[in-house]
């Protein structure tokens, strides 16, 4: 039985499109971040958050980011470097009014430099957003 606490965590990790056993890397860790939501992801893919050095193809990576932690589309660049095909970056930032706010249209033109496009976004905790990206590689195929 999953007690209620619990399972709004798992909530949370399946709205990001969590799932058992997918490689999942965490960056822009800070001790503002919420460790709900990461407890609820590493219990949704069965394992620990792999940080900047892992070297592993990566189906999901969390960039938690903040105006101010430098060039969002730099990282962004380099968020892409190891994933799959299919995986998705998601771009948790600061919820409107909290510090660290930062506006949509600067996650859209980063995403944009990076070659990757918005597809959603979603409230992951009382003081994150999350908005998904995705690149080209990751579109439906066109069937001929």
């Amino acid at each position: 039985m999953v007690a209620a606490g619990d399972a709004g965590k798992i909530g949370v990790a399946e709205k990001l499109g969590i799932e058992p056993d997918m490689v999942v890397q965490e960056l822009g860790w800070d001790e503002d971040v919420d460790d709900e939501v990461r407890a609820a992801i590493e219990e949704r893919c069965g394992s620990e958050l792999l940080d900047e050095d892992a070297q592993d193809v990566m189906d999901v990576v969390l960039l938690w980011w903040r105006e101010g932690d430098g060039d969002l589309a730099d990282d962004l660049v380099d968020a892409i470097g190891p994933l799959a095909d299919e995986g998705v970056v998601w771009v948790l930032t600061p919820k409107t009014g909290r510090p660290g706010y930062v506006e949509p249209s600067d996650i859209a033109e980063a995403a944009k430099t990076a070659g990757l496009s918005s597809t959603s976004a979603v409230s992951v905790s009382d003081d994150w957003s999350g908005t998904r990206l995705v690149g080209a590689k990751a579109k439906p195929k066109s069937k001929r």
